[in-house]
């Protein structure tokens, strides 16, 4: 199988890891539906899937706004008369992590870009979904969701956040026809490491997974027939 007419829809398209998998789904057919906030960066992804052979549909929506999420949604499954799968790739991380530095503020920015906006997401397809006789979500989590690390305690709740959003989704809605995945990645060599409060080595950055890495999961997991459900992916960096 392949993902040759399949509409995905991505959430975070102007990331790293959000573009990777519009211009995989791309090159299989697909027609990308991207979202995010930043609309020179969006226009940019869509010519560039359109350099890859593909068709892509924006609709600008800050994440954190349940409103806006569900009028982007809605502007979108109109444009393309349907929506099938979701690739959720919305994330943000601050540098100042630590507990005795982490102010109420940061804390809720951190919940509400990497949770909040997956509830908002996750609401404003689901019904469309269920009106269909399925679909599928694929949210981009983080290892910092399974073991602890430096990530700083707003990413890891957020992450872990995410995957138990993603386990009563898919208790509530699998009747339904819908499927869940969640992949946590460990290191990732995107814009987003530039978050960290010490850049990672050039050691560290050379055995880096890639963002065409989680790419190429999320395509074989979409190729997967409607049979099959992959719950959660672990993918990590390979050293020594």
């Amino acid at each position: 199988m392949s993902a040759s007419g399949t509409r995905v829809l991505i959430a975070g398209a102007a990331g790293g890891v959000g573009r990777a998998v519009a211009l995989r789904a791309a090159d299989e057919g697909a027609t990308l539906l991207l979202l995010g906030r930043d609309e020179e960066k969006l226009d940019l992804v869509r010519a560039q899937v359109a350099e890859h052979g593909g068709t892509a549909h924006v609709a600008l929506a800050d994440a954190t706004s349940a409103e806006q999420v569900r009028e982007a949604v809605e502007a979108l499954r109109h444009e393309a008369r349907g929506i099938d799968v979701v690739v959720n790739a919305v994330g943000i991380n601050i540098k100042a992590r630590r507990l005795e530095e982490l102010d109420e503020a940061d804390w809720r920015s951190v919940l509400d870009n990497n949770l909040t906006s997956a509830f908002h997401l996750t609401r404003a397809v689901l019904p469309g979904f269920r009106a269909d006789g399925g679909g599928l979500f694929i949210h981009i989590s983080s290892v910092a969701a399974l073991v602890p690390d430096l990530s700083g305690a707003a990413y890891q709740a957020s992450k872990a956040g995410l995957a138990a959003l993603a386990r009563a989704t898919s208790l509530e809605a699998a009747g339904d026809g819908v499927r869940v995945t969640t992949i946590s990645p460990g290191l990732i060599d995107t814009p987003f490491v530039r978050h960290r409060r010490t850049a990672p080595s050039r050691e560290e950055l050379a055995s880096a997974l890639r963002p065409e890495d989680v790419a190429d999961v999320c395509l074989a997991i979409i190729r997967l027939p409607a049979r099959a459900t992959v719950s959660d992916v672990v993918m990590r960096p390979t050293t020594g």
